[in-house]
């Protein structure tokens, strides 16, 4: 039997702002910075020690694209963030890089310290949300300081797993028809990679199979990625943890043990069996996983895997984006990776020159008037989250979020905001939209 108690305390308002961001990962980053450029005061709740999320502190080491062969895409800040982390060269055929961690987080840092109307809070954790009828009227959150209210004329949500929405009242879905959800990994710190020698990391997975190396037959494996390759250093993006939910704190706490273990397999993996890291070693694991799905808000449109294959353009455009598909293997086999293998490279993929539109639609929460919700957890099917989810995606939805906040602020209502206007902003800001005057 569930036991129950009642508590009360006076909080202190020890922030009343113009716009509170609810996570600092790249869709906080960018939509905290586009509003503070254009006078509004923010202010940015981060739980972690760095801005960055899954690409600082969960060591994913890489940018996927950032154009689709023909055009660059992701305009404005994505593409500050992007030059000043690993430089203005642009290869529109790869478009595909790795970056060094340590510089992608001081870049956030002073490009947020840079603007004088953020303020921010790193190890400060939101931990409820009070809101009346379809209107929020603050966020609790708790740091080492204690526990405190945040009052804000728009709030936007970028945590990810939509935490601020759906404590909210908002609704969501959640993994695929049978409630299940991509598995996460926790990636991993290598040295000793000899990069001038290493094969492919598949050339000897059977054999390893047959040895019972790994706990799991998972053949998805993206891959040990080098931003420091004359260091023969290398961060790694290997091994599912089946079955964990990212919004529950019990499964989270067994997957980073379990994640853990996998990667200890690996180095029995390398060191045994693959030319190049017989010498790897492991220095460190991260310190989150790297969810790749939970919750999808319910917005006033749902993006969807028909919109992918059509090249949909939509009236309310606040941008394009043209990453594949990328739903990771739900099971451990081959059947699963072949499927896998089939949609994101042939079926859901697209050629060069071809995008789709992002709606300002799926950034409106259905059920709510104030707020605002960018990166992950955007309005979305499986399909469609499984593309925009990626650093890329979370800058374009961030940066229009941080406009449509700018212009909703005077009414407290993000459906108030005028999309011509908003487009217009989001161009001055640097974003992109390709099909704007069609």
């Amino acid at each position: 039997m569930e036991i129950k108690m009642v508590y009360k305390k006076e909080l202190a308002v020890r922030y009343d702002t113009d716009v509170l961001v609810v996570g600092g990962g790249p869709s906080g980053v960018a939509a905290a910075i586009t509003a503070a450029r254009k006078g509004k005061r923010v202010l940015i709740l981060e739980n972690n020690g760095c801005f960055g999320g899954e690409g600082t502190t969960g060591l994913v080491p890489t940018f996927t694209q950032f154009t689709d062969g023909k055009d660059f895409l992701v305009g404005g800040i994505g593409r500050e963030i992007r030059d000043l982390t690993i430089g203005e060269y642009c290869d529109y055929k790869r478009d595909f890089y790795a970056f060094n961690v340590e510089r992608l987080k001081r870049v956030y840092d002073t490009l947020v310290m840079n603007e004088r109307n953020i303020e921010f809070l790193f190890f400060t954790k939101m931990v409820d949300v009070v809101a009346h009828d379809d209107h929020v009227d603050c966020v609790i959150a708790a740091s080492k300081s204690g526990i405190f209210a945040i009052h804000a004329k728009i709030y936007i949500d970028c945590t990810g797993d939509g935490d601020l929405c759906a404590w909210a009242g908002a609704d969501f879905e959640y993994g695929d028809e049978n409630g299940d959800v991509m598995p996460p990994t926790l990636c991993s710190l290598w040295s000793n990679i000899d990069y001038s020698c290493v094969e492919p990391l598949h050339n000897k997975l059977e054999v390893a199979f047959k040895d019972g190396v790994f706990t799991n037959e998972d053949r998805h494996i993206p891959g040990v990625i080098s931003a420091y390759q004359e260091k023969g250093i290398g961060v790694g993006n290997v091994g599912h943890v089946f079955g964990a939910n990212g919004t529950d704190d019990v499964s989270l706490t067994k997957a980073m043990v379990e994640g853990r273990k996998i990667v200890s397999e690996f180095e029995t993996f390398f060191n045994g069996y693959v030319q190049g890291y017989e010498n790897a070693h492991l220095c460190y694991t991260a310190d989150m996983l790297g969810i790749r799905e939970s919750r999808r808000i319910v917005g006033d449109y749902q993006l969807c895997g028909e919109d992918f294959k059509r090249r949909a353009v939509f009236d309310d455009e606040i941008g394009r984006y043209a990453y594949p598909v990328d739903i990771h293997i739900m099971k451990p086999n081959k059947e699963a990776y072949d499927a896998y293998k089939e949609e994101f490279t042939k079926t859901m993929v697209y050629g060069i020159g071809e995008s789709y539109g992002i709606p300002y639609r799926i950034l409106t929460p259905a059920k709510l008037s104030n707020v605002l919700v960018a990166g992950r957890c955007v309005s979305t099917d499986r399909q469609m989250q499984a593309s925009i989810r990626v650093m890329p995606g979370c800058y374009i939805t961030g940066q229009a979020a941080g406009d449509a906040a700018v212009l909703a602020c005077e009414s407290e209502d993000t459906r108030k905001v005028n999309i011509s206007q908003l487009q217009s902003e989001i161009v001055k800001s640097g974003g992109i939209i390709v099909n704007r005057n069609r």
